[in-house]
């Protein structure tokens, strides 16, 4: 996916931060300069430069920012990631809602570079999900692709996937899929599934993809020996770092990680200040 807007959830959270007005920054004499650093205390990978530069700008355009890494980029302890030059109050004001989102990123644009190289060789691919922070799904998927993994859908709008209670409402899984082929032609349709049994009656209707739904190890094997790549096959559930080179090894085309997008521990960032 192309870098997102950061611009309406910039504005958001700063009117939730800054709301009337700053009281503290305005201690500082309005003619006061500043320079601030961002120095990472972590390896990491980093992510949100975007939304970090939307917040100064949306605050004071006066404020400038030269970069030293890229979205993507892994980065070091006691790295120098950019210096803000701009007026004081401005650096100040913004600095707790641009860590923020560079933080949130960064975290997962790392834990997506780690699954991504565990699974390295494989053949695998590992998805997010829609399991992402209310607001910022968008940017969270961003990160994800900033750390070698891949997007499933967006939303509800994109594409088709259909679980258990779809089945259940629909009567069968060869009449969900069929439906689902009459009202959106030309969109992707995948089917979750829970047995072999339900892998048998979705591979006779043709979905796009199959998701494997808290498979074992063994089944999930003779899930991808039954469909002989037939359609493209996903695993999800009981994924982590312990299970998910051994999910990938049963050749699998896909994995699908909750945790992705909801398990955040933000990456330890820290802005040095001065005035000059």
């Amino acid at each position: 996916m192309k870098l997102p807007d950061p611009n309406p959830t910039v504005a958001l959270a700063l009117a939730e931060d800054i709301g009337s007005g700053d009281l503290t920054a305005a201690l500082i004499p309005e003619q006061t300069q500043a320079e601030a650093t961002v120095i990472s205390r972590e390896s990491a990978v980093l992510c949100g430069i975007a939304w970090f530069d939307a917040v100064f700008r949306q605050i004071d355009p006066r404020v400038s920012i030269d970069w030293q890494a890229a979205d993507g980029d892994r980065i070091e302890p006691n790295q120098l990631l950019c210096t803000l030059h701009g007026p004081a109050r401005a650096l100040l004001s913004g600095e707790r809602t641009a860590l923020n989102f560079l933080q949130m990123l960064s975290s997962t644009a790392t834990l997506a570079r780690r699954f991504a190289d565990t699974v390295a060789g494989t053949g695998a691919t590992i998805l997010d999900t829609r399991k992402t922070l209310p607001g910022l799904r968008l940017a969270q998927k961003y990160a994800v692709q900033c750390g070698g993994c891949r997007n499933h859908r967006i939303g509800l709008f994109d594409a088709v996937l259909i679980k258990e209670n779809h089945i259940m409402a629909a009567g069968s899984i060869g009449n969900a899929i069929a439906t689902a082929r009459r009202l959106h032609p030309g969109v992707t349709v995948e089917v979750e599934v829970e047995n072999l049994a339900e892998l048998a009656e979705a591979l006779a209707a043709r979905p796009d993809i199959v998701m494997l739904d808290n498979f074992d190890l063994a089944t999930m094997a003779e899930a991808v020996k039954i469909t002989a790549k037939q359609v493209k096959l996903e695993a999800s559930g009981n994924v982590n770092f312990a299970t998910v080179r051994q999910i990938a090894e049963t050749g699998v085309d896909y994995i699908s990680i909750g945790g992705l997008t909801k398990d955040v521990r933000a990456v330890d960032l820290s802005m040095r200040f001065r005035t000059l």
